[in-house]
Formats: structure tokens, sequence, C-alpha cells
């Protein structure tokens, strides 16, 4: 019988660490613990001199990115943890770490030396960051598999 649980175990875990993750990087995003004392800068435009480091947006994009994808980690991360519309949650985690770990890789084999924007400043882009984030891709592309199969079984 307790194997039978070992699914729901799984996807339980994969929820709240996925979740407790995105809340969290997103509280520091929005409330800027570790970003600078004294502040100076608020905490999202020290986010955006994190995302401006990737070249990949302009600076309205940027501007955007930095005041809204905070809001978006944290809605995500409570639907995880509350465990309410997963497959719309587990899909949305899974895309976004895609597109992090998809920059991460980029600017890794660009050799720019950048704060990934993850966590807070000064967690620069390494080989750690990497297989980090590409784990968390991995359980978020786990979880969303997990969240489509139950649907199917229960229709």
């Amino acid at each position: 019988m307790f194997f039978l649980r070992i699914p729901v175990i799984i996807r339980l875990l994969l929820r709240l660490a996925l979740g407790a993750v995105f809340v969290y990087a997103a509280w520091v995003k929005l409330f800027g613990p570790g970003w600078s004392w004294p502040p100076k800068l608020e905490p999202w435009e020290l986010f955006a001199l994190a995302i401006n480091s990737y070249g990949i947006l302009p600076l309205k994009g940027v501007e955007l990115v930095a005041r809204t994808l905070p809001w978006l980690e944290l809605a995500i991360g409570a639907m995880l943890i509350v465990g309410r519309g997963l497959r719309i949650s587990a899909a949305a985690t899974s895309l976004l770490l895609l597109v992090f770990f998809g920059l991460m890789v980029r600017a890794f084999a660009q050799g720019k030396e950048i704060s990934c924007g993850c966590f807070g400043p000064g967690e620069i882009i390494s080989w750690w960051t990497l297989l980090r984030d590409g784990s968390m891709l991995a359980g978020a592309l786990l979880l969303t598999w997990m969240a489509f199969q139950r649907q199917r079984q229960t229709v």
C-alpha cells in the first residue's frame, strides 16, 4: 500500500519545495533583504540591474519585468503551496524555470560574470547555480507531468 502513495508524496514534496523557493525569491525581490543596506535603491531597481546585465531587453522591458516578475513568482509560489490550480501553476513554474535556466546557460557560455538575480545580488552564475536551477527545472517538469497525469486519471 505504501508504494501506491509514493507519487502523492513526491508531488506534495515538489509542490512545497518549488512553492517555497518561488515565494522566497519573490520576497527578496519585493522587500529586499540582502540587496542593499542602507537602501539607496528600491529592491525592484536592484533587481532591474541584474536583469539588465543579461543584455536581452530594452530598458522599458527591464523595468516592466523587474516590477512584475516578483509578483508573478509570489502568486505561482502561493498556488503551489496551497495546491490549487496545480496544472497551471506547475506549467507556469516549468516555463519560468526554463526561461531562467536558458538565460543563465547563455550568459555562462558567453563568459559573463553577472549576478543571476535569483535570490539577491552577488550570486554570480556558476556551475553551482546552473546545477541548482537545472535541478529545479527537472523537478518542475516532473511536477507538471504528474499534474497532467492526475487530471487524465480523474476524467
